[in-house]
């Protein structure tokens, strides 16, 4: 299994730098890291209590106006104050 991994990462590195991308592949591709974070928070969100809902808007009002560390511990810090306050 590790060998199936590694060589899917192999290969998806050695094809994009052999293959040069335009116009909606190259804008798809841009597009994959943000969707892969929303893919990954959008359950946790969803699933969860207002606090940990809440939080997550803090958290994204932050990420746009601050750096990314910094993002990361407002939102940790509006987790533990909204699980606080809402229970």
């Amino acid at each position: 299994m590790a060998l199936a991994t590694y060589l899917t990462r192999v290969a998806g590195a050695w094809f994009v730098r052999r293959v040069a991308l335009r116009g909606r592949a190259s804008g798809a591709l841009e597009a994959v890291p943000g969707a892969v974070l929303v893919a990954l928070i959008a359950p946790t969100v969803l699933a969860t209590g207002p606090a940990e809902s809440l939080a997550a808007l803090v958290t994204l009002a932050a990420a746009r106006r601050l750096p990314l560390v910094l993002a990361v511990l407002l939102g940790v810090a509006a987790v533990v104050a909204c699980r606080a306050l809402l229970g």
